[in-house]
């Protein structure tokens, strides 16, 4: 995948959106064709994929998008079927999952979804970009898209991802709420592990930008107690107290995280430490290849490092363990799905 985000003479970027009916979606696209994702002169082709029901939807999406008149726009195309969504495309936004239901254990979900990206991820590697780019938010969404990765050996496994930035936003957010500052004067709000509840939201190394130069979030905010409890708990359950008080997920904010992560996934991010998760490669003891949310810096054309050397004290080790720990046991579950092994499963109680 050759990507620039300054070039609009290169090739339309071939752009797959799955559950492209939803209102994620519906908040997403404008974000990428007014070329806030991949750059403000790089043309794109979309591809709309969601389930038949949902194709008449698809329809009035499409003239949405073609009502808006945006120039970057080369064309839409909505389907049923992933192989038409999928042949030769560059980039892979998946925001269909299948949905938690009331009483439905996590085993349970685990199974469901185990079939649906194992069968996607097989598509892709028979028919998309070798460089295919993929971002997963379709929960659970770190074990999905390692599920995805291990069903396309011929993709490299760092071309997977799921999203964090979310959770980061919202922890950027928090403190420059706290402190009285734009969210941008905040820098390096981390997000470790699992899109989940036991995600670990960390300004250990954070940083307020202010007038006289860049302070500690620590003594901006001046309250360990807490950064340590009040802070991660309000971050690591923001869906829920959205969906608590709109009765819907989060979908104009989470558009607007998928578009950073791409954006910084595809141009780069120009130095900046973001949140993804990746596969992991051993750092900070985190078991390799599980998919687990790091601080990297992406570099263009869809390249990224882990940061290395960050502080991690008692309480972070605690924390790095914990969410460590529910993706071990996610994705023994998926494994033994995947890999049809029913002692996996078992064993894997969750």
């Amino acid at each position: 995948l050759v990507v620039s985000c300054t070039m609009a003479s290169l090739p339309p970027l071939q752009i797959a959106v799955t559950g492209a009916a939803g209102q994620i979606a519906y908040s997403l696209l404008p974000h990428i064709c007014l070329g806030r994702t991949f750059g403000p002169n790089r043309n794109v082709q979309l591809r709309l994929l969601d389930i038949d029901r949902a194709q008449k939807a698809l329809g009035g999406v499409k003239m949405e998008l073609e009502d808006c008149g945006f120039d970057l726009l080369k064309g839409v195309t909505f389907t049923a079927d992933p192989s038409v969504a999928f042949k030769d495309v560059d980039v892979v936004i998946m925001l269909g999952a299948f949905p938690r239901g009331p009483g439905m254990q996590r085993a349970d979900l685990l199974a469901k979804n185990c079939n649906i990206f194992k069968q996607q991820g097989r598509l892709l590697n028979e028919i998309a970009s070798k460089d295919v780019k993929v971002v997963v938010v379709g929960n659970p969404a770190n074990t999905n898209a390692w599920v995805c990765a291990e069903s396309a050996p011929n993709i490299p496994k760092t071309n997977f991802t799921a999203l964090t930035r979310l959770d980061a936003n919202r922890a950027q957010s928090q403190i420059a709420m706290r402190v009285g500052v734009p969210a941008s004067k905040v820098e390096q709000a981390l997000i470790w592990g699992n899109h989940s509840s036991t995600q670990y939201p960390d300004v250990t190394s954070a940083k307020v930008v202010g007038p006289s130069g860049k302070v500690p979030v620590k003594t901006a905010v001046n309250n360990d107690a807490y950064l340590q409890s009040e802070f991660i708990k309000t971050v690591q359950n923001r869906g829920a107290a959205v969906i608590d008080a709109r009765k819907l997920s989060s979908a104009m904010s989470a558009a607007k995280a998928i578009s950073d992560h791409m954006h910084d996934f595809i141009c780069g991010s120009d130095g900046r430490v973001v949140s993804m998760a990746v596969p992991s490669d051993g750092s900070y003891d985190i078991q390799k290849g599980l998919m687990f949310s790091f601080p990297v810096i992406c570099k263009p054309g869809g390249k990224y490092e882990i940061v290395q050397g960050l502080p991690v004290d008692s309480f972070s080790r605690t924390m790095l363990d914990e969410t460590q720990k529910e993706l071990v046991m996610e994705r023994d579950t998926a494994s033994g799905f995947l890999f049809k092994n029913p002692g996996m499963i078992a064993r894997a109680a969750l």
